[in-house]
C-alpha cells in the first residue's frame, strides 16, 4: 500500500495504542487502511465518524449488510481506493 501523505499522523498512530494491531496486520501482509491511522491519531475526533459509518452499514435499512458492503467495495474500486 501506498504510504500515508500525513507521516506524522502514521508515525504517531503506530507508536499508540492501536500500534500493535498495526503491526500484526503487516507482520500478516494484510494493508493496513490508511483511515484506520486517522482513528488511531484522533480517536475523539473521529468517534463520530465511526458511529455514523456504523450506523449506515449496519442500521436499520432496506439493504442487507452484505449489499451494502458491496455497494462500498464497488465504490471504492471505481474510486481505486483499497477497500
Amino acid at each position: 500500500m501506498v504510504p500515508i501523505h500525513l507521516n506524522e499522523v502514521e508515525r504517531k498512530a503506530k507508536a499508540g495504542p492501536a500500534g500493535e494491531r498495526f503491526a500484526a496486520m503487516e507482520a500478516q501482509g494484510i494493508p493496513v487502511p490508511q483511515i484506520l491511522y486517522l482513528f488511531a491519531f484522533k480517536p475523539r475526533a473521529t468517534e463520530h465518524l465511526s458511529r455514523f459509518t456504523q450506523e449506515v452499514m449496519r442500521g436499520p435499512s432496506p439493504l442487507t449488510p452484505g449489499q451494502r458492503e458491496l455497494i462500498a467495495a464497488f465504490t471504492s474500486n471505481l474510486n481505486h481506493c483499497l477497500f
